[in-house]
């Protein structure tokens, strides 16, 4: 484990993520050849450790890389330096056959549920996919009766099993496609903001199924999303990102009760309190200025330029991921 990053010293993780950085070539808008390419840091040095059963939520703002990170993890987009490591094994120089592999054990779902489904197939087939492709030994009949048992466990009534994607509403393709990620019994599931496009009532639904079947099945979970009251109902630990980097890296509990990064404050600030009372005379913490572009990121400390607690030193020098408390980790000097 990299030093300053938390974890349970229990058991062995069964992923670890080690410096990955994830950086893109962009030209400018130039129809001159010698038109200069800059570089797009959207992950820039993320290392974590996730245990089976754990859920690690990924919370920031739009375009911290949080959905790079989990397309890296999977390898949809190749990584541009660092190490995954899944159940003990490197995956730095894995073949497509050894990905495919890794494929059985770890699956997504999907930010927009209906766009993730293919209008063309039918309910059972797109659940049953893959398991025509991963468990070819098992027949048509056996195949039918885990479809049939896995929309039972996720609340989908037999009787759908013939419709098709575009004759449900958002909630229920997202069940769709719960089960189709969880058909094969994986042991990691990462889920790309699974309920920013549903109406409230309906992500509270979708988050407790997603925590029942992890608790039921004691699977590891990514859980990315920008709604921190969502994290922290279905995260054991979070973690802050900001332009690429990870700000703060802490047990739900500790990073609620005591955020130690001025970046967790400001977000935690954000989220409405249920006693109107506390609504009221909460303060509020507004970060100044844009988020600066991540192919021209700030010197130094990368949140500096929107800090409130902002010194000299934090235009110079990178503040690291260090332990400050128990199980808790922040970049930031003063922590």
């Amino acid at each position: 484990m990299p030093d300053g990053v938390p974890g349970r010293a229990d058991e062995a993780p069964i992923l670890s993520v080690r410096d990955v950085r994830v950086h893109f070539k962009v030209k400018a808008k130039s129809r001159l050849p010698w038109a200069p390419v800059r570089t797009l840091k959207a992950v820039d040095g993320v290392s974590f450790d996730l245990r089976a059963g754990e859920t690690l939520g990924v919370v920031g703002e739009s375009g911290c890389g949080k959905s790079t990170l989990s397309r890296a993890i999977l390898n949809l987009i190749p990584a541009t330096h660092g190490e995954i490591v899944w159940m003990g094994r490197s995956l730095a120089n894995a073949s497509t056959r050894d990905w495919h592999a890794v494929r059985r054990d770890v699956q997504m779902i999907f930010q927009d549920p209906l766009a993730s489904l293919d209008p063309r197939m039918t309910v059972g087939q797109i659940i049953a996919e893959p398991l025509r492709e991963h468990r070819r030994d098992l027949s048509k009949d056996e195949v039918s009766r885990r479809v049939r048992a896995m929309m039972a466990k996720v609340g989908l009534r037999e009787q759908m099993i013939n419709r098709y994607a575009h004759e449900f509403s958002g909630g229920q393709c997202q069940r769709i496609g719960i089960a189709r990620a969880l058909i094969i019994e994986p042991k990691l599931i990462v889920c790309d903001e699974p309920v920013s496009a549903l109406d409230v009532s309906i992500q509270a639904q979708i988050v407790n199924l997603l925590k029942s079947l992890q608790q039921e099945m004691r699977l590891a979970v990514i859980f990315i999303a920008h709604d921190l009251a969502v994290v922290k109902h279905i995260a054991d630990r979070v973690m802050v990102m900001y332009l690429g980097h990870v700000m703060e890296l802490a047990d739900k509990h500790a990073l609620y009760a005591d955020p130690r990064h001025p970046y967790t404050r400001a977000l935690l600030s954000a989220v409405p309190i249920p006693d109107p009372a506390i609504e009221r005379n909460k303060v509020v913490q507004i970060l100044g200025d844009d988020i600066p572009s991540p192919i021209n990121p700030p010197s130094g400390c990368v949140f500096h330029t929107r800090c409130p607690r902002a010194e000299a030193r934090c235009s110079v020098e990178v503040p690291l991921l260090r332990r400050v408390a128990d199980g808790h980790a922040a970049a930031c000097h003063f922590a």
